[in-house]
């Protein structure tokens, strides 16, 4: 049993802020919460651990490749020079970079695996490093099987690079990828190897650009046999809105349906270009959209349609996607700016904080971790909580009476966490990720990484050619 006081707690997204709250914890689960005088109450903040609803696990920040502040479709190709390391640190990093952040549940969607084993052997790595740093995690194997550098044929931008640029691009472009069954297989094998009560195993069709209707259908046929959940991109980019439309005169959402895909099963990333009709239909099927705000801006994509999307009756969770307004993984910062950037305007309130609290804490659980509980601090859930520094959030002062939770959605950033709990285990204190040595971790993979950069000056030297001539191609006229 053990006991936590705090100042304030808020029980849960519909729920205001509580002063002189105790939490009791047994077995990983909260037992009770009870009043107690004001003399005893602590300097935490307590509140529901939150939950990044879609991300990609990298272990450094991908600005570091002179990607940063690059369209998504040339930011894609700069992920090849992300040397590859051993997996377990890589995830130890990323992981602890999200626990640090206040996350106590990530969807890592694996677009980019290390290879340097087979996918099943890399996963049970990832599988260790979760359990070690103590995160809940939803990991999505990546599937895809056409339109590696645009949304159609690779040759007329091949075709408009310098040879050595265009042979050295040739070489990632030119990889077979699996079959429909293959892929089903091989996310069977994953689950073998890595599936455990904190570590869910899912389909992670990369988008419907990048995914054939053969795939599409084979991982709906799945999902379905099984229950295995899907994890997708939808629409982020006016480009991919633009490709849909061609592709799909009568609606890819309406073709999505067709295929079988749309579920509660299916939870969809980013839909900044949804459009009403489409996001009627999305909530009609019960699917989870991942709202990504931070990384929507750093990609230029655009701002997610969030108020439309909760008119609409569509579950809304929030995302972080490796791309925080700062470059880093404050959830805290996040969940702060989609409530500022979506509330509306004037005293027309078009996204409540309910909404945004409930997208943070409880919407995105099911999806990352396919158990349908958690995100409250009540008798009987697990005791995921983040404790803040309160003395340090209301560091003036100067009302006895201000509402606590107004406060935080103001000022708490991951500066102010003292204690990140997952499942009743301490993750994070003062600082600290108690399970691993983080900072040693970050080292090893920065190190191994410098080493093998020299490794990259080919394709280095490609890149810059390559995203002249896939801008040319999606903007031909400003060219």
């Amino acid at each position: 049993m053990r006991t936590i006081n705090c100042t304030h707690l808020i029980e849960a997204a519909d729920r205001p802020a509580a002063s002189g709250r105790q939490i009791q914890i047994d077995n990983g689960r909260i037992v009770a919460t009870t009043d107690i005088p004001h003399a005893d109450a602590g300097a935490f903040f307590a509140m529901p651990a939150l939950v990044n609803a879609h991300d990609h696990g990298r272990p450094v920040r991908t600005s570091s490749f002179d990607a940063g502040g690059k369209p998504l479709e040339t930011w894609l190709q700069y992920q090849a020079l992300m040397p590859a390391v051993d997996p377990y640190l890589a995830a130890v990093v990323a992981l602890s970079r999200s626990a640090l952040g206040g996350v106590g549940a990530v969807m890592m969607h694996l677009t980019r695996p290390q290879g340097l084993s087979d996918l099943p052997t890399e996963a049970a790595s990832i599988a260790k490093a979760a359990r070690d740093v103590g995160l809940r995690v939803g990991f999505a194997i990546s599937m895809r099987d056409r339109n590696p550098l645009v949304y159609g044929s690779s040759e007329p931008v091949l075709a408009a690079l310098p040879d050595a640029a265009r042979n050295e691009i040739a070489k990632l472009v030119s990889r077979k990828p699996l079959m429909p069954e293959e892929f089903i297989a091989l996310v069977d094998e994953v689950a073998a190897a890595a599936a455990g009560p904190t570590f869910n195993v899912q389909f992670g069709p990369n988008g419907v650009q990048w995914c054939s209707d053969a795939l599409l259908a084979a991982i709906a046929d799945a999902s379905a046999r099984t229950g295995r959940r899907i994890h997708m991109h939808l629409l982020e980019t006016r480009y991919q809105r633009a490709w849909a439309d061609a592709a799909h005169p009568t609606g890819v959402v309406k073709h999505l349906d067709a295929l079988g895909l749309l579920s509660p099963r299916l939870t969809l990333a980013h839909c900044v270009w949804a459009r009403p009709d489409e996001l009627e239909l999305l909530a009609e099927r019960g699917v989870t959209l991942v709202v990504n705000t931070s990384s929507n801006l750093h990609l230029r994509s655009g701002i997610a349609p969030l108020a439309d999307m909760l008119a609409r009756g569509c579950r809304v969770a929030l995302g972080i996607d490796g791309s925080a307004l700062e470059d880093d993984d404050d959830a805290l910062r996040e969940l702060r700016l989609a409530h500022f950037l979506h509330v509306g305007n004037g005293f027309n309130v078009a996204v409540s904080r309910e909404n945004v609290l409930r997208a943070a804490f409880l919407n995105g659980r099911a999806s990352v971790t396919d158990a349908a509980e958690g995100g409250a601090i009540r008798a009987g859930e697990p005791a995921d909580i983040l404790l803040l520094d309160w003395p340090a959030i209301d560091d003036d002062s100067l009302r006895g009476d201000i509402d606590a939770l107004q406060l935080v959605l103001t000022r708490a950033t991951a500066r102010h966490i003292r204690e990140l709990v997952v499942g009743g285990r301490t993750v994070v204190k003062d600082g600290v990720v108690v399970g691993v040595d983080a900072s040693a971790a970050r080292t090893e993979v920065l190190n191994r990484m410098r080493k093998a950069m020299p490794d990259k000056a080919a394709i280095m030297s490609a890149l810059p050619p390559l995203e002249r001539a896939i801008a040319k191609h999606f903007e031909p006229t400003c060219f």
